[in-house]
């Protein structure tokens, strides 16, 4: 069983915990993350989710999302997502996520990666993860018009796109 910190509205820590998935009570958040890796042609890696898998069953979504652990921090629940999902070691080296926002009982912070990663390389998660693909930017907003992304608000996607050149350089994977 997987277990989540609580946090209050000013995102400090209240000591209480919660079992992972399970409702909030009023004033009670939790933190999620998100990672939105591109590549130097500027597409974004993007991840199907399992038809089985419970929310958002059989959606293409951002390149990795998840719940941060009870006791981890964000950076740390990244970089174990990235390895446990797609098997991807990453060292974020100090980067911190280039937006956080705020939902119902809950806090999102964003990741902006950039990276070439070969796709046949990746090692994927089959309890999460269906497939992986390099998207572009009206190939994501053609998906969302088409109901087969989660769906985000598409000027999400486009300021996750705008800022994409705000990560500190590429790497190989």
């Amino acid at each position: 069983m997987e277990y989540v910190d609580i946090y209050t509205a000013q995102r400090e820590l209240t000591g209480k915990t919660e079992e992972r998935g399970k409702a909030l009570g009023d004033g009670e958040y939790r933190l999620i993350i998100h990672a939105a890796i591109f590549n130097r042609a500027g597409q974004l890696l993007i991840q199907q989710r399992q038809p089985f898998k419970r929310g958002w069953p059989g959606l293409w979504d951002l390149t990795m999302g998840g719940a941060v652990s009870t006791g981890e921090t964000s950076a740390e629940a990244l970089v174990r997502e990235l390895q446990e999902e797609l098997g991807l070691a990453w060292d974020l080296q100090g980067e911190p996520p280039a937006l956080s926002l705020t939902f119902d009982h809950g806090f999102d912070d964003i990741y902006l990666l950039r990276g070439e990663v070969e796709l046949s390389t990746l090692q994927l998660q089959y309890e999460e993860v269906a497939q992986v693909k390099w998207a572009t930017q009206e190939e994501v907003h053609q998906m969302l018009d088409d109901g087969t992304f989660i769906p985000y608000h598409k000027s999400l996607i486009d300021l996750l796109f705008d800022m994409r050149e705000k990560t500190d350089g590429l790497r190989t994977v």
